[in-house]
């Protein structure tokens, strides 16, 4: 199925967005290389804003899925938090783009009313993982937030080092280790 004038202006925005970065984009280089007509941009989006938004928001969406699916599928915060760092790996190999729109952009900068990255329903996801966890007695009883940030922080910035370049291996071959040292940080 060919894909729809939307989707399409939504995927080269974040191409262009993680390559160039948001205030060095306008609607024109999407248009450009999406290959439609400023029209059809407008048809869709009010501004680069609303393009901007958008893509947060189906970002944010289908991060928020994986992490529910996960909460579904795995019963202990072990298994939910070690799957999350697995979901994050692999994002960032499969779509390197996604995670740098995501971690990368200051989103506050273009997105004023926009709540931050930290504070969008995939990470607070992240976060009931971990509360669950010390509710069951899996994980010791410290700040929510210390805890979350010592599971996930490592693995962000290992992302992050992947993003930059940084890291030559792929990062399913730092998995078990990173998992290790963050499970040891917090748990019983």
């Amino acid at each position: 199925m060919k894909p729809d004038k939307r989707e399409i202006i939504l995927d080269t925005a974040l191409d262009l967005f993680s390559q160039r970065g948001y205030f060095n984009t306008s609607v024109h280089d999407i248009q450009k290389q999406a290959n439609v007509s400023i029209g059809s941009i407008y048809h869709y989006f009010k501004n680069k804003e609303a393009i901007a938004k958008a893509l947060f928001d189906e970002l944010s969406h289908t991060m928020a899925k994986a992490m529910i699916d996960i909460m579904e599928k795995h019963t202990t915060a072990h298994d939910r938090c070690r799957e999350v760092i697995s979901y994050l790996f692999t994002m960032t190999e499969e779509n390197p783009q996604v995670m740098h729109y995501i971690l990368y952009a200051k989103h506050k900068e273009f997105l004023p009313d926009q709540k931050p990255v930290c504070s969008s329903r995939p990470f607070e996801l992240m976060k009931e993982m971990v509360i669950q966890g010390m509710e069951d007695g899996e994980i010791r009883q410290v700040d929510p937030n210390v805890a979350a940030t010592s599971i996930f922080g490592g693995a962000i910035r290992l992302t992050h080092l992947r993003l930059d370049g940084a890291l030559e291996k792929h990062l399913s071959e730092y998995l078990d280790e990173c998992w290790q040292c963050a499970w040891r940080s917090v748990g019983q």
